[in-house]
């Protein structure tokens, strides 16, 4: 406590508030509407990435460093949007908006945490495109399981780490005026605003975050693409550039459902209303996950075989069955 109190200075109370009040969604017109959006897009989000995840799974043909990156981005779609969606009908629908103090922090970490592992996740996959098509012969000495399960570990530990300094940041603040939350979660940057004291380690903090976890990773998958770009237009017969910009489709469609309603929403600015833009980031945050295991099943053949065979399989595993039972009764 002394420490806190130092930080504020001499004339100020370390006030740390019991709760915040999320409003963002509240008087939103019809707004009931888009609750039931929401609870539709989660169901869909969890059915669709269980089944890439069990698919990559049980498939010993899918054991390859893309689909190693396919079934970590599943997973981070899964547990992100089970982090979100749900407290966010609880705190809307059901006017459950006073959300403890540890409470908030806590769910601010699973947020940021999975958003984040989203934007280097897509790195991950952009990485594996680059070496396949620009040095398809050193591919399976550079883009190995090992290098790829290394990656995506040192991307979990950098996003923790970064999320933990962002959130013990927060504890410093104190919260002698408003607790109210124009957002729709815990929002980082909304938070560290209502602070009554120095705010800047968290201004800093914040505006770093976002360079290292979303406009770094844009910069990065936009150069890996215009080098896949130069490398293609060496390759002579036009066949062969098609069937190899093919193997990137599904994954340009993932890059562009996650980055661009998030530069739409920041280059438009003070101009968008308040009530679009909460929307509209907040279907950023639960629309890609529901998308990105449809894309996948429906652009990628590896997994579209991979359904039929496992179905193929469990409906000959029936029809064996109710053999093997019609056999007995006789």
């Amino acid at each position: 406590m002394d420490f806190f109190n130092s930080a504020l200075g001499r004339n100020i109370t370390f006030v740390r508030p019991a709760y915040f009040i999320i409003s963002g969604l509240s008087g939103i017109p019809h707004i009931k509407f888009y609750y039931v959006f929401l609870f539709f897009v989660y169901i869909v989000s969890v059915l669709g990435n269980t089944v890439v995840m069990a698919v990559i799974y049980l498939d010993h043909n899918l054991r390859t460093p893309k689909y190693i990156a396919v079934f970590n981005l599943a997973f981070v779609d899964l547990f992100g949007n089970s982090a979100l969606v749900p407290k966010l009908l609880d705190i809307f629908l059901f006017n459950h908006s006073y959300v403890a103090y540890n409470d908030c922090l806590t769910f601010l970490f699973f947020c940021y945490t999975c958003l984040s592992m989203q934007a280097l996740n897509l790195v991950a996959l952009a990485y594996d495109r680059l070496i396949a098509i620009s040095s398809p012969l050193h591919y399976q000495v550079r883009v190995t399981n090992r290098s790829m399960l290394s990656l995506i570990a040192y991307f979990w530990l950098f996003v923790i780490t970064v999320t933990l300094i962002a959130v013990g940041l927060l504890t410093r603040l104190s919260f002698c005026n408003s607790v109210v939350i124009n957002s729709y979660f815990c929002d980082h940057g909304q938070i560290y605003r209502l602070a009554c004291n120095d705010k800047t380690p968290n201004s800093v903090a914040g505006k770093l975050l976002t360079g290292l976890i979303l406009w770094l990773p844009l910069v990065f998958i936009s150069f890996s693409y215009l080098y896949i770009g130069y490398a293609l237009s060496k390759v002579a017969k036009l066949q062969e550039r098609m069937k190899a910009l093919k193997t990137c489709t599904s994954h340009l469609s993932l890059v562009a459902i996650y980055f661009l309603p998030i530069l739409i929403t920041f280059t438009m600015g003070a101009s968008i209303h308040p009530h679009a833009r909460i929307i509209n980031l907040s279907l950023t945050s639960v629309f890609p996950p529901m998308l990105n295991p449809i894309i996948y099943v429906l652009q990628t053949q590896e997994i579209k075989e991979s359904v039929k065979k496992l179905f193929k399989i469990r409906v000959q595993t029936k029809i064996k069955a109710k053999k093997a039972s019609h056999s007995l009764d006789c």
